[in-house]
């Protein structure tokens, strides 16, 4: 028996590389400057695309896209609710020779205060799921809240996602960043994804072909969007049982981090033989600030956006961490959040 979940397909993706704050580097999806169409900035108006009507909007400020609450404007913006949409926002960018970017939830993204050039594509609009309960297989869209998701599968009894309850990011960033906590992780229940490469074809790719570690994938290295991808969770249990650990993972999650505050969750990955929350904390830097960005005092692995800070206080900061870390430990943490666009470095 299939059952849907949801109404519309989606797709999902954030394109920003894993780099340090010493650089600012992002990756983006690979562009053509062999056609240009009208320089950015001269044409600000608002342009609905021909064959799908997607809106495509200058000038939107991406702060509100992040977790982070942090950040400048894209130059142009789209939000397509449609793999149709989706396609031909690509289509129309690379035809006019603007570089793009995908944005998803923007919850483990830090965007420069100067904004982002060219297109972003935010996919948070494109959602679908569905249940196969003969197989106990879940084939969501890559824009569908993985914490969501979670909920809906422990109330019929499936293991498998109870772990991500309270992550506030979607199926899309799950796969590609190979989310987890508590010892678990997307790649634990992960059977396959679609994704969308820069020619416009679609292909299907394999658990082993993903090549899953920790807290990565070979999404990492790749131009390409995930669209969707299948999970195989595990029915033998309760609804009650099942609901019950979510309910659990989720409490320990609002009792040990912050999230009556602006932040991107974790900030830097956990070193092979230690917890870079623990080197934080010991390092002396809980409640350590720059400007109104903060390490924070309830977890040390988070910044806070305390009421007003810039993407370059935030980018600072995690800088500062790093190299105080690094001073007293002998141990260089790499961030889990992805910085882009344009900082300043000092």
């Amino acid at each position: 028996m299939v059952h849907n979940l949801a109404s519309s397909f989606s797709g999902n993706a954030i394109s920003s590389a894993d780099c340090s704050p010493t650089d600012g580097a992002a990756t983006n999806w690979p562009h053509s400057s062999a056609v240009r169409g009208t320089p950015l900035g001269s044409s600000p108006e608002l342009i609905y695309l021909p064959y799908s009507h997607c809106k495509v909007q200058p000038n939107i400020s991406l702060a509100k896209f992040t977790s982070f609450r942090a950040g400048g404007p894209a130059d142009r913006f789209a939000a397509p609710s449609t793999i149709e949409q989706l396609e031909e926002c690509i289509h129309w960018a690379q035809h006019h020779g603007y570089p793009i970017t995908f944005l998803g939830a923007g919850t483990n993204l830090l965007v420069s205060d100067r904004g982002v050039r060219g297109l972003v594509i935010c996919t948070r609009r494109l959602r679908h799921a569905v249940l196969d309960r003969d197989s106990a297989q879940l084939t969501a869209a890559a824009g569908e809240p993985i914490a969501r998701l979670a909920w809906q599968v422990a109330e019929l009894g499936w293991r498998g996602l109870e772990w991500a309850a309270g992550i506030p990011g979607t199926v899309g960033g799950a796969v590609a960043m190979n989310a987890g906590a508590h010892r678990q992780a997307t790649s634990d229940v992960f059977l396959s994804a679609q994704v969308l490469l820069p020619n416009g074809t679609s292909k299907q790719l394999s658990v082993d072909e993903m090549q899953f570690s920790y807290r990565t994938s070979i999404l990492q290295q790749q131009h390409s969007i995930v669209t969707q991808a299948t999970f195989q969770l595990c029915p033998d249990s309760t609804a009650q049982e099942v609901t019950a650990e979510t309910r659990n993972f989720l409490n320990y999650r609002h009792t040990t981090q912050p999230y009556d505050l602006p932040s991107c969750g974790s900030v830097f990955r956990n070193p092979t033989d230690c917890r870079a929350g623990w080197l934080i904390e010991q390092t002396g830097l809980k409640g350590h600030q720059i400007g109104q960005a903060q390490v924070s005092q309830r977890h040390a692995n988070f910044i806070v956006n305390l009421k007003q800070a810039t993407a370059q206080n935030i980018f600072d900061l995690i800088g500062d961490v790093q190299q105080r870390v690094d001073d007293r430990w002998s141990v260089r943490l790499h961030p889990e959040v992805k910085i882009l666009g344009e900082f300043q470095t000092h």
